[in-house]
Order: C-alpha cells, then structure tokens, then sequence
C-alpha cells in the first residue's frame, strides 16, 4: 500500500490524510453515535435562536462538513451550539423580530461574517486570541450563558407565554404565572432533563437526548397530549439546504461587525480550548490556526446555506473520542444521517414536544456551568473569584451581547492588572552554590551589603516601567551600605518595549552617575535581547556588562 502524504500537504480533508481501512469500524459507530447525540441538539438549539429545528440540521451539516474539509483536528464535531446561540440571538433581536425572514437573512449575514473572519484569522496565525479569556472569566461567562438558556426554557417546560424583556423581569414574569402552569409540559421536561442525566451519568456514549424525545414523542401520540395543551414543532418540511444568499441592505452589514467580532472571539476560545483538550496527536502541539480554518469554512458554508453561526462542541467531541472515531468521517457520516433524516425521515418529528427540547437544553445549562471549577477559584483566589460573579452577573443583567464585551473587557484588565502588579525582586546567594535566588525562601541565603542582585519576574513594559523606577531608586536610596554592584537578574523580563527601554537608559545613566556599577545577567528572552539592540541600549551598558549568570557577572566586577 502507498504511504499517505503527511496532513501538511492536504489542501483539503486533512484529517483523512492517515486514514486506514481498519478506522473504519471505530469512525462507523463513532458517527453513529453523534448523529444520535447530535439531532436532539441541534433542534433544541435551534429552537433556542429562535430558528424551525430544521435549521439546526442545516447548521450540523455545514458546520461538519467545513470543518472535516479545512480542519486539523481529527475528533473535533462542529455546528449549532448553545454557547454562542443565546449571544447572537440576542444580537439580532435588537434588528428584527425572531423567527421573521429578516431575522433569518440577518443570521445568514453573520454566519459568512463569522467565517471571514475566523478564515482570516487563521490566514494570519492570530491563534492567541484565543487566550483573551482568562478561567475566571470564562467560567463566568459560562455560567452567565447557563442562566440565559435556563430562563429562555422555562416557558416551554412550564407551557406558559414567553415573556419578554429584560432577564429580571422576565424571571418576574414567570414567578407571577407559575400557577398557570401545565401539569403535563412540566412532566415531559423534567422527565427528559431525567432521563438524559441519568445517561449521562452512566455512560457520555447513551444518547440520552434522542431516548427522551423518543419515549416524549410517543406519550404525546398515545395519549393525546396535543388536546391538554402539550405544544409540539409541527410539521417539519422535509428540505435539503440550498444555496442561498442574505439579501439585506449594506448598512445592516455595518452594523452586524460588532457581533460578528463578539461571536469570532467566542468561537475561537471554544474551538481553540476543544482542540487542546482532544488533541490529534498528544505528541504534537495543536494545530489551533488551522482548526480556526475549519470553523470559518463551516461558518460559510452555514451561511451559504441557510443556517447561522456555528461552533465547535467540546462534549460532541467528547463522544467522538471516546466511541473510537479515528478521523473527521465520523463527523461526515453523522452529517450524512442527518441529511438523510431532513430528506426521508422529517415527518418523523412532527410530535416532537416543545416541553421535550427544553428538557435537553435544561441539562446543557446546567452541565456548562463549571461547579467544580468555582469551588476551587473561591477557595484559592478570592478576587479571581469575585472577576467570575462580574462577568456572570453582566452577561445576565446586561443585554448578552453587551455582557460578553464586559467579559473580555474584564480579563483583559485582569492581565493589564497582574502585569502592573509586578515589582523588584531581591535575590540573595545560596550558600555552598553559585546559585542567586529570590529571596524569601524556606532557606535564608547570603548577602552583601557590597552587591545588590535583583530581578522582575514579568515583561518589562509601559504597565510597570516606573514602578521598576521607583523600586531600583528606593533600593539604592534607603540601603544601610551603598551597594558598589547592581546586577540586574533579567530571566523573568520575556519583553521591553519602547517606554519601558526609555526607563532603563535612563536608570542606567542616573545609577552609574551615583557611582555603582551595573550589569546585567541572564537576558534569555530572544525579544528582550533584541530590544537591548534595537533600543540601542547597549549605548549605556557597555555589552560586556551582560553576563550569563550572576555568579559571573560578580566575579568580574564585584
């Protein structure tokens, strides 16, 4: 047999570049198994942006297809997901009414704006976007998601009137009518939201969705739940997703980049945190560029074909994994029986309950919300903590889209934050070595008065130039004995930017006026050293005052 081409050299359907006859069988039930996880989802997804579950189908096939043609992750299962359904469906309410052909034509929109951007990004190799998110962060905008679903589920399992308005008030709104509520949609919803717990906490491979809506289906058509007031999807037209383009005016195009940026960053964080967590090859790095190829490809598709933004799944993923999926055919094959579904199979689903959706995206709402991960920011970091209830409590009291922005908006000040919070370390020599190191160990080290050694241990920038300043200047001011040697133990600088190399030649000027010597030792940074050259640092420090160590930065000139 002739050997395979390395994935590199696949333009497309990456991840069939290693495939074997003998994946066959594992990527067969592995695909088996997602269509039965994936169906249920993908129409109480749709369901929760406001689209006919037919769309979701739409969406899953896209999203699979894309993803298995430009993706590089051979596990990873793309489509509708409730991530970033609420987030965008929020969006466009504020543009058109749900569920209108406007409202659809402006989802299409998004979904390519989405993918364009997704595709340049990838283009441009800006895989670390996907770090703007801290943990904290993201576990409060999970859990701020989480309540989003719950509350836009609770009329459907209650068999009450959607509210509308803001989230408070519509949590106000159904406290007022919980006793209106019908007997029967409370018993389907719960009754699913059972059943797919109970599978989950056997076995992820149950499909626990489809099992409920199955037994849902039939306890509607036996005893007639339609008459007491059980609402079900209706007929689902049996159509195949056609080619298709949004035919809305310019300045509506305008206005959707906001969103479309919002929903790019959450996909790329998502798709980004999936791909490390089931990695192809646990020996290789992974490939997060071109796996955001393959979500712009499976957004573009799902906007060229009637859908609307899609993401990657982790728990979807999950199931591809574990059920022995080799490579993106299980993706495919799962596509495929979905499409054969919307083609033959779409009357099947005409009494599908209402109720019975809610119940599956009731059990998604609660699974994404990261208790264990809560318990353990509040026990070992309490202001992390407090920066997870923020992002939470603005995605639910702020319009989503607009808490979401305040999400990044927080972890990116909480970086800004832990960098500015950097000061001047002292080092102190450990007896008996030629090791220098911070001081304030479990072991006292060696000083001399004669020698001061220090360090920071972040990037030197505008965020903490003068407090180094200030830090060096106190050293040297309040010491009991002026030191003669100032070595500065640069391993912990990875960056110095333009103020921060401003800050130095201005420190190293003002040190060497008072009459102590400074060196510099162990600049391992490739950028650091670069910027000494590019700042034209080494105009004051002289170059043969960089040493490669402390030790021997002090036994030249000490």
């Amino acid at each position: 047999m002739a050997q395979a081409r390395p994935e590199s050299q696949w333009p497309i359907f990456g991840s069939l570049s290693s495939f074997r006859l003998s994946y066959l069988p594992g990527d067969l039930i592995a695909g088996l198994t997602l269509a039965a996880i994936a169906i249920p989802e993908q129409m109480a997804t749709a369901r929760l942006g406001g689209f006919s579950p037919q769309i979701g189908f739409f969406a899953f096939i896209a999203g699979s297809v894309g993803f298995a043609m430009f993706g590089a992750n051979r596990f990873l299962s793309c489509g509708a997901d409730s991530t970033i359904t609420p987030i965008f469906a929020g969006g466009l309410l504020l543009m058109a009414a749900s569920g209108s052909a406007d409202y659809q034509a402006l989802a299409l929109a998004l979904s390519l704006m989405v993918g364009v951007i997704l595709i340049a990004s990838s283009l441009l190799r800006l895989g670390w976007i996907a770090n703007l998110l801290s943990t904290p962060v993201t576990v409060g905008f999970l859990a701020g998601i989480s309540v989003h679903i719950l509350v836009s589920q609770l009329p459907g399992v209650l068999g009450l009137p959607a509210p509308g308005g803001p989230m408070l008030d519509r949590l106000a709104t159904l406290a007022r009518h919980l006793g209106e509520a019908n007997p029967y949609t409370i018993g389907i919803g719960l009754g699913v939201l059972a059943v797919v717990a109970a599978s989950e906490m056997i076995s992820a491979k149950i499909p626990g969705a489809l099992i409920g809506l199955v037994v849902a289906t039939l306890a509607v058509i036996s005893v007639n739940l339609e008459s007491k007031g059980v609402h079900v999807i209706g007929a689902v037209p049996a159509s195949l997703p056609t080619p298709t383009f949004p035919d809305i005016a310019p300045e509506r195009w305008a206005k959707l980049v906001p969103l479309a940026l919002l929903i790019a960053i959450v996909v790329m964080v998502q798709t980004a945190a999936t791909t490390r967590s089931f990695p192809s090859d646990p020996e290789k790095p992974a490939d997060v560029d071109r796996d955001f190829l393959g979500a712009g490809a499976g957004n573009v598709l799902a906007g060229l074909f009637g859908a609307f933004p899609v993401d990657a799944s982790p728990p979807r993923t999950g199931i591809v994994s574990e059920t022995g999926g080799r490579t993106q055919l299980s993706s495919l094959i799962a596509a495929a029986i979905v499409l054969a579904l919307l083609a033959f199979g779409a009357t099947l689903l005409r009494h599908v309950p209402d109720a019975a959706l809610g119940g599956v995206l009731l059990f998604v709402a609660i699974r994404i919300i990261r208790f264990g991960q809560i318990v353990t920011v509040f026990r070992q970091s309490i202001l992390e903590f407090w920066l997870i209830v923020a992002t939470a409590a603005g995605i639910i009291v702020l319009p989503i889209e607009q808490g979401v922005a305040v999400g990044i908006a927080l972890s990116l000040l909480h970086g800004i934050w832990s960098n500015t919070r950097a000061r001047l370390v002292p080092f102190e020599h450990v007896s008996g070595t030629t090791i220098w190191w911070p001081a304030g160990g479990q072991t006292a080290g060696e000083q001399d008065p004669r020698i001061a050694v220090v360090g920071l241990q972040a990037p030197l920038t505008f965020l903490n130039a003068e407090n180094f300043r200030t830090d060096v200047q106190q050293l040297l001011k309040h010491a009991t004995t002026k030191p003669k040697l100032l070595v500065l133990e640069a391993s912990g600088i990875l960056e110095i930017d333009f103020t921060a190399a401003q800050v130095l030649l201005d420190l190293f000027r003002e040190i060497d006026a008072a009459g102590v010597t400074v060196a510099v030792a162990r600049l391992e940074s490739t950028r650091a050293q670069e910027a000494f050259e590019r700042f034209r640092l080494y105009d004051v420090l002289p170059r043969e005052r960089v040493y490669r160590s402390v030790d021997q930065a002090i036994r030249a000139l000490a």
